[in-house]
């Protein structure tokens, strides 16, 4: 008990750091790319994602018809990509994530297993950025590719990105994410190595005994369920940075916490938090993972 006690008061610490330092960077960093912080433009976005979306929203829209717009990564382990941004846009949001990494601001770890990245929520870039591309975009993709998964139900999402390189992290370990689906793309910059690797779902038996290697497109993204066990192979030369956005369904993980397979018991927290709602959403037919 004294151990739960002290795990949520590190996990209540941690969402009052990062909003103060959301709200000091807001007053006191001066971007070198401005324009990525206004609202998301379709002319950031690749033509065969916004394709791919503009059909998922169509009348008569299946499965069948999304899976001609995208690439079958693996249909056991329904792995899909897809090119999500254009090369102009993920250089200037490369320009913006360096020039904040030399700045001399606090920058928060983007999860428990990487040590050199940023939390978008932090640099200002989940409003304009990342929950138009969660609302807009991946939510009726999602819907199709994974409803038993809540992808018609995607109310929040934790995004960061994650860099590779000499000196720093340079691989890593295998693990499941805090999501019930996973968007991964590909930013740059040059770099050999650092493949992604997949096993089955963390709840199967010898889930790792096959994985399935998947290199990185720079603008493409890897969409997979975020109780699929993955890691990254070591780097070999250069750096890598990817964006990584965790998307959540309160509508399923109410029912059963993704992290310990359990129904979760709530502590307040600041902005999206774990994904969880007091709230009940509507009601949405989950039977198959039940």
């Amino acid at each position: 008990m004294v151990e739960l006690e002290q795990e949520v008061e590190r996990r209540q610490r941690l969402g009052q750091e990062s909003a103060a330092r959301k709200a000091l960077i807001a007053s006191s960093y001066h971007p070198v790319r401005p324009d990525i912080y206004s609202l998301l433009q379709d002319e950031a976005l690749a033509p065969e994602f916004l394709a791919a979306a503009e059909y998922s929203t169509s009348p008569g829209a299946d499965l069948k018809g999304l899976l001609q717009r995208l690439e079958t990564v693996s249909e056991e382990k329904r792995i899909y990509r897809l090119p999500v941004f254009t090369a102009p846009f993920c250089q200037a949001l490369l320009q913006e994530l360096e020039h904040f990494e030399q700045s001399d601001l606090p920058k928060g770890r983007p999860n428990t297993m990487n040590n050199y990245g940023v939390l978008l929520y932090e640099l200002g870039l989940d409003e304009p950025l990342v929950t138009p591309l969660r609302e807009r975009f991946l939510q009726p993709l999602m819907a199709l590719l994974y409803p038993d998964c809540g992808g018609g139900w995607l109310d929040s999402h934790r995004a960061f990105v994650v860099k590779y390189a000499p000196g720093q992290d340079r691989e890593l370990g295998c693990h499941y994410d805090n999501a019930e689906l996973t968007l991964n793309v590909s930013l740059g910059k040059a770099f050999t190595g650092g493949a992604l690797y997949f096993g089955d779902l963390f709840q199967v038996p010898s889930a790792l005994a096959h994985p399935l290697e998947v290199e990185h497109v720079v603008g493409q993204g890897i969409l997979h369920r975020g109780g699929q066990l993955h890691g990254a192979r070591p780097l070999g030369t250069g750096e890598r940075w990817n964006l990584v956005v965790w998307l959540r369904a309160s509508a399923v993980r109410n029912r059963l916490c993704p992290m310990c397979c359990r129904k979760p018991q709530l502590v307040d927290d600041e902005g999206f938090g774990d994904g969880f709602t007091r709230e009940e959403p509507a009601t949405v037919d989950l039977c198959a993972l039940t």
